[in-house]
């Protein structure tokens, strides 16, 4: 059965540094504040996922040419179908340690290039697809801190050809792949059958978005619904499809204004948080992108339109659904939304003209927003202070366990050109600091002392200890979990936030002139069509200040 496997040799790696950064004392204020904690991490990743042990995985495309790290020990890949190295000794994917601030080279021996990603429920990273030789590639990656984990590979294990396909978790603990480049289909990991050929089920849907220009349903924003279906957006369309049945259950109608916000139009989609203190409303929300003949007026007049300021809103559940559109502060193509631990959505990365492709963007927005998304209409946005890296096309933005947003990548050019280009390709590495990251906020900032075990069940009763300097009895406090997402292309796949339901307000444990500790009781998430079976990370809210991040598996 596993003939075909390719398995990468695992080697036991010294952490580096190219350039040890130390970051500094904070003090991030109204606006945020910016760190940079390398100025070069030998390569531009196009596509990165934060694992269970603050471990992050980082990988760009194997073709671009020769990165900035070797692989050790003398190694090389060699690929006789590679199209720019036949022979490459450096590596392309690394593993970054959020704790150390120090990374090392992983082996990757197939094209990645725009490929997809979820993680299992045992949090094993698994990637799909990719380029050439890739792209009937399934990879995997076990999290491990003894330095002997790298990529596994297994070649020919997908029906079809998935480049700029989109991966859903699902209830099951399967992953759904969907789409991608001329495919309307869709096909699971692993699959039902002993052998890998299984099959796959197309849609119509797919085939019938076609935007009208040669690239087609590239990157289909995909949300889990509470009700265990998936919304499914292409362009302007979107519609709730059972998977299951393979059938459309439900037509949403267009998102307003005639623009295609999928690749390479590159808008960014979210599922708002879910929250289970009340009736759970999915809420789907996308934003920025560009204009419907952008793409093709760069090609044939060169001319980079400006980018889309819209961002639009909807209840997918609703029995006659409707867009809510609302303007941006800064018009954006190829941001990047990531969820915060209070339940903003921040907007980072991306341009203020052009589309996602090599060189195809201009007017780098370096500035990125808040979005709050329970205030009232046109109060949402906050803008916070700029950084002085332009990250362009194959950027990329995370959410990490202290609460910052790691930004990495930005290589619109063919290969890795550093010289003679107007966007040199970025190697550095940066994390955003949030307003709430301000130390003006430690009085009022939650610690977790004590999880109810590393385990939170379904349904089952979860409590919560924590210690803060100044606690608020009027503020509320929550408790919530965010699965973190696979990002790459302006998309953060499988990312959504739950907030548990309280089932016990907090109460007084102990306190001294020191120190004062309290708990709170949650249950855990109601169902798996509401949370997937996996690794999260929880925090814990008091007077709208996150505490730092902890992990739970969700079962």
């Amino acid at each position: 059965m596993f003939s075909d496997v390719i398995l990468i040799m695992l080697l036991t790696f010294t952490p580096i540094t190219t350039e040890p950064i130390i970051p500094q004392e904070t003090s991030a204020g109204i606006d945020g504040e910016w760190q940079l904690l390398h100025n070069n991490i030998g390569i531009s990743p196009m596509h990165m996922q934060l694992l269970r042990n603050d471990k992050v995985v980082m990988f760009d495309r194997t073709d671009a040419g020769h990165s900035n790290i070797s692989l050790p020990f003398h190694r090389c890949r060699y690929d006789p179908f590679d199209y720019v190295l036949t022979k490459d000794c450096t590596a392309h994917s690394i593993l970054y340690d959020i704790r150390t601030n120090t990374f090392r080279p992983l082996s990757i021996r197939t094209d990645t290039w725009c490929s997809s990603g979820a993680v299992l429920a045992d949090g094993t990273l698994v990637q799909t697809g990719g380029y050439n030789d890739g792209d009937h590639t399934v990879r995997t990656l076990v999290p491990c801190d003894d330095g002997n984990c790298d990529w596994v590979e297994f070649s020919g294990y997908l029906t079809e050809p998935r480049r700029f396909s989109t991966n859903q978790l699902l209830p099951d603990g399967r992953i759904i792949i969907i789409g991608g480049r001329l495919q309307f289909s869709y096909e699971f990991y692993p699959t039902s059958s002993a052998f890998y050929n299984s099959s796959s089920f197309l849609i119509d849907f797919l085939k019938d978005a076609n935007n009208g220009v040669s690239v087609n349903n590239f990157y289909p924003f995909v949300h889990l619904l509470p009700d265990g279906n998936l919304f499914l957006f292409v362009n302007l369309r979107s519609v709730v499809i059972d998977y299951k049945q393979n059938k459309v259950v439900k037509n949403l109608p267009p998102i307003p204004g005639d623009n295609p916000r999928n690749y390479p139009n590159s808008g960014s989609s979210i599922l708002l948080p879910l929250d289970e203190n009340k009736s759970v409303e999915p809420e789907v929300m996308i934003c920025g992108g560009a204009p419907r003949d952008a793409f093709l007026d760069i090609k044939r007049t060169h001319n980079f339109a400006r980018a889309l300021p819209t961002c639009g809103r909807i209840k997918v559940m609703d029995e006659n659904p409707s867009w809510e559109m609302e303007s941006m502060p800064i018009a954006r193509v190829m941001g990047d939304m990531v969820i915060l631990p209070n339940g903003d959505v921040i907007i980072i990365n991306g341009a203020g003209s052009g589309t996602a492709g090599r060189n195809n963007a201009r007017d780098p927005v370096t500035r990125p927003v808040i979005y709050h998304p329970n205030s009232p209409l046109n109060t949402r946005f906050s803008v916070m202070q700029p950084t002085s890296r332009p990250r362009l096309y194959n950027s990329g933005a995370i959410l990490v366990t202290d609460g910052r947003v790691l930004v990495a990548g930005s290589n619109p050019n063919p290969f890795y050109n550093f010289t003679d280009v107007e966007f040199p390709t970025e190697l550095s590495l940066e994390a955003f600091l949030p307003p709430y990251i301000a130390k003006a906020n430690d009085p009022i900032r939650p610690i977790i002392l004590t999880l109810d075990g590393e385990v939170m069940e379904y349904k089952k009763p979860f409590t919560v200890s924590f210690t803060v300097l100044k606690y608020l009895k009027l503020s509320r406090v929550t408790v919530r979990i965010i699965a973190p997402s696979f990002t790459t292309h302006s998309l953060g796949m499988n990312q959504r936030m739950v907030v548990l339901k309280e089932t016990r307000n907090v109460t007084f444990v102990e306190g001294s002139y020191i120190k004062t500790y309290y708990s709170i009781e949650v249950a855990g998430p109601s169902t798996a069509e509401i949370a997937p079976p996996g690794y999260y990370l929880l925090y814990l809210i008091h007077a709208g200040i996150p505490s730092p991040g902890m992990w739970v598996k969700v079962q």
